[in-house]
């Protein structure tokens, strides 16, 4: 498995994995989102040594903020560390950018995302209610992008 950093030949890939996880309560990105994200934030991907997109990440960064707009893992890849992975890899680049900090959203029942978040050093600073499209609300998280302490997590 390797992280690269997005390309437009990868969108197909990526709106194809979006598809398989999140529904439209989850307002998942659509191609044109996919293909603006690749000329103007951070989007990396996992990739197989057959070429499949295990996962991706994306953050958002022409803001004062930096923002952890999405994180997806294929269905099959999961519990193998590798959103993990893909974190602790655009949270050091953010802070090689200048982001000391990184905001995010993530659903209140998502468990495993939280559970990674936190292990992350993210804390919840606010919720959303019905902030998703089922009515399920959100909360706001924060974090340092601290690659020394990102690197104990592992």
């Amino acid at each position: 498995m390797k992280l690269k950093k997005a390309l437009p030949c990868d969108v197909r890939g990526l709106y194809q994995l979006e598809q398989e996880l999140f529904g439209a309560e989850n307002f998942p990105l659509s191609k044109q989102s996919f293909y603006y994200h690749v000329r103007h934030n951070l989007l990396y991907i996992a990739q197989t040594d057959t070429g499949e997109i295990a996962g991706y990440v994306l953050a958002l960064v022409r803001r004062k903020n930096a923002k952890i707009y999405s994180l997806g893992v294929a269905l099959a890849f999961r519990g193998s560390k590798l959103a993990l992975e893909l974190m602790e890899h655009v949270m050091k680049e953010l802070k090689a950018l200048g982001f000391e900090r990184s905001v995010l959203e993530v659903r209140t029942d998502n468990k495993g995302a939280l559970s990674l978040y936190h292990r992350l050093g993210f804390s919840i600073i606010k919720r959303f209610k019905a902030f998703y499209r089922d009515g399920c609300d959100a909360y706001l998280m924060e974090a340092e992008n601290d690659g020394e302490k990102l690197s104990r997590t592992l």
